[in-house]
């Protein structure tokens, strides 16, 4: 199973798309999507589906959206596959987990890069740094769980996703600025802002505005031809 939450998320198995038939699977699906192998408790799902029902209603509301992504996953495996539509939306005892079976997360690969890109910056490589925090960035399409009606429990699993791409667009910046890339960095950071855009985030597109402004004024106070950074500092 392949899973992305960075940005609107999507789920396939054995290479097949799974498309919730309504919304209150929807929710649950992109719930259990952002915890991939761990177990979500079933009052935090319930609680989740409040949003599309009465609370007396939401464990009802809970079991029929798991019978249906069932159904879904039961399609998408296929006769003859070991896995199994239990199997892959699991019960465990207090709740319920999705089993990747080692497929793809891109908030797994989100955390691989960012570390290795922290880990350069400590040690003052900025060249392996921009590479691999660029690479952590890539990952996003939008903002985390894009197009999800999040709840209490999703809104901060989603604001801690959103909190650490901002830790990582800073580190990025620094890390250009420390290789002298002043330039490229302006028309790198133009390009995110204007596909951002198209995601309406507007903490990131901030956040983006306030980098490109700083680096530009960075890059003005930049001594010119023929000119020392002391002597441009005295004039």
């Amino acid at each position: 199973m392949d899973i992305e939450v960075l940005g609107a998320p999507r789920v396939t198995e054995n290479g097949v798309p799974i498309t919730a038939p309504t919304p209150e699977s929807r929710h649950v699906l992109a719930a259990l999507a952002a915890c991939p192998d761990r177990v979500v408790p079933v009052c935090v799902l319930a609680d989740e589906l409040s949003r599309h029902t009465s609370p007396e209603h939401s464990r009802a509301v809970l079991h029929t959206a798991v019978r249906r992504l069932r159904e879904r996953f039961a399609e998408a495996l296929g006769a003859g596959s070991v896995r199994t539509p239990e199997s892959v939306l699991a019960a465990r005892p207090g709740g319920y987990l999705l089993d990747t079976g080692g497929g793809r997360c891109d908030v797994r690969e989100f955390e691989r890069e960012a570390g290795a890109g922290y880990r350069a910056m400590g040690r003052g490589d900025f060249a392996q740094a921009t590479s691999r925090l660029r690479r952590a960035l890539d990952l996003w399409t939008g903002p985390a769980l894009d197009g999800i009606d999040a709840g209490t429990w999703l809104r901060g699993r989603t604001a801690s996703l959103d909190a650490d791409r901002l830790s990582v667009l800073g580190q990025w910046v620094e890390a250009e600025l420390a290789l002298g890339h002043h330039r490229e960095l302006l028309l790198e950071l133009a390009g995110l802002r204007g596909a951002e855009g198209r995601h309406h985030d507007g903490t990131y597109l901030a956040a983006l505005r306030r980098a490109e402004t700083r680096v530009a004024a960075l890059r003005a106070a930049l001594p010119g031809p023929g000119l020392t950074l002391a002597g441009a500092v005295r004039r």
